[in-house]
Order: structure tokens, then sequence, then C-alpha cells
């Protein structure tokens, strides 16, 4: 279990990876050093993933976001790894139901989408079938997880 002052910290720093550990420190009257020992402790649990910086898609003409439904014969276990390696997937979800997985790309338009469906998507080994949906506007976008007061980790 997490205690109340790590989830505070977990909180600051979903809201803004990139803040300093001394305005950390400052938002909990904490030291600096015992935040930024607690943040490496949860580092090292894997608590904390990592950090990224996440880019504007308009401003590099990836303005336009699709999801994928995919169906796959049962032999093929490697395709997850397979739709995993195509840059413009950004996420693949193994899940329950008809179609084997869920992808989510993000591409220019609807004529670059028609082309990495042809070219890279169906031509992975064992892809019976696929199911589109564009997106028409996005409403919220975001890797932050809800944290609620008390947080039980997972060991």
């Amino acid at each position: 279990m997490i205690d109340e002052t790590s989830l505070k910290i977990l909180k600051i720093l979903q809201e803004k990876a990139r803040i300093p550990n001394v305005e950390v420190a400052r938002q909990m009257e904490m030291a600096p050093s015992a935040v930024l020992e607690r943040i490496r402790k949860m580092e090292r649990q894997g608590i904390i993933d990592g950090y990224e910086v996440r880019l504007n898609p308009d401003r590099f003409n990836r303005r336009q976001v699709a999801f994928v439904q995919v169906q796959v014969s049962a032999d093929n276990t490697c395709a997850g790894e397979a739709f995993a390696a195509i840059p413009e997937v950004q996420e693949v979800h193994y899940v329950a139901g008809d179609d084997s997985y869920q992808l989510k790309l993000r591409v220019a338009d609807t004529e670059e989408l028609g082309r990495i469906l042809r070219e890279k998507i169906t031509q992975v080994n064992g892809v019976a079938a696929t199911r589109t949906a564009t997106v028409l506007h996005t409403y919220k976008e975001t890797a932050k997880l809800p944290l609620l007061d008390t947080v039980h980790i997972k060991e």
C-alpha cells in the first residue's frame, strides 16, 4: 500500500512530470532530499514506470485517430508483437469477444490510414478481418491513472 505522502507526490508528478524536485518539496512541505528519496524508491519498485513528453499531434500532422478491431486466426500468437512494431500504432490490446485485438492508430488522414491498413496491418500473418472506426472529435485523452485516497500496490 502507498502511504498518503507518496500518493500526493504521485498526483503532483502526474500533473507535471517535469516539475522540479524543489517545487514538489515546497508543495509537500518536505525537504527536497526526502522527496527525491521517495521518488527514487517508487521508481525502483516499478510504481513510477517512466516519464515521457506528450507531443502535440497537430504539429506533426497526426490529427487522425482511428480504432481498428482485428480478427486473427487462433494459431497466431505473435500478432500482438507485430502490431506493436508498426510505428503508427499507439496502443495494442488483446481483447475478449469476436475481435482478437483493438489497436489505436494516429495518422495524418484517412488516406494514410487506408495505406497502413492495406500495407501493414492486413499483412500481419493470420489477420482474418478488420473493422475501423475513425475519431471525429476527442473530448479526453490521457495516460493519467485515477489515484484514490488509498492505493494498493500489486507486488
